[in-house]
C-alpha cells in the first residue's frame, strides 16, 4: 500500500492559532476523512500530522506539505505569498504580522479551500482528478 503523508503546520500560541490557519484547519480535516475513503480504494493510505509552530516560525505558518513537498509546489501554477492577518498581530502582540496565502488560479485564498487540497492530494498521490 502507498503511503500518503499530509502534513499541516500552523502557528501555536498558547493552543490558539490565527483564523485563516483555523479556517485551513478544520478545511484540512473535512477532507482528510473524506481521503481516507477516497483513497483507499487506490491502494493509498493517509497518514495526517499536524506541527505547531512558534511566532518565530511563522513564515512556515499554513504549510500544508505533501510527503514533504508544499502544496503550491505540487499544483502547477500555484504560489505562496502573504499578506497582513489582523489575527496573528492580536495573537502576537505585534502591530503587523504577515502569514502565508496561497495563490492559484488567479485567486488569492487566505484560508486554503478544499477544492484545492483535494487536488493537490490527488495528484501527490499520482491520482490525476
Amino acid at each position: 500500500m502507498k503511503k500518503l503523508t499530509i502534513e499541516w503546520r500552523h502557528l501555536d500560541i498558547d493552543g490558539k492559532t490565527c483564523l485563516r490557519c483555523s479556517g485551513t484547519g478544520k478545511t484540512l480535516n473535512e477532507v482528510v476523512a473524506e481521503l481516507m475513503k477516497d483513497l483507499s480504494p487506490h491502494g493509498v493510505k493517509i497518514e495526517f500530522m499536524e506541527t505547531t509552530l512558534a511566532e518565530t516560525e511563522i513564515s512556515q505558518s499554513n504549510v500544508i506539505l505533501f510527503n514533504g513537498v508544499a502544496l503550491e509546489d505540487v499544483l502547477t501554477g500555484a504560489k505562496a505569498s502573504e499578506s497582513c492577518c489582523e489575527s496573528c498581530s492580536c495573537l502576537t502582540g505585534k502591530e503587523e504580522v504577515y502569514c502565508r496565502t496561497v495563490e492559484y488560479e488567479g485567486k488569492i485564498y487566505e484560508e486554503i479551500p478544499e477544492g484545492i487540497i483535494y487536488r493537490a492530494a490527488l495528484k501527490a498521490a499520482g491520482i490525476e482528478p
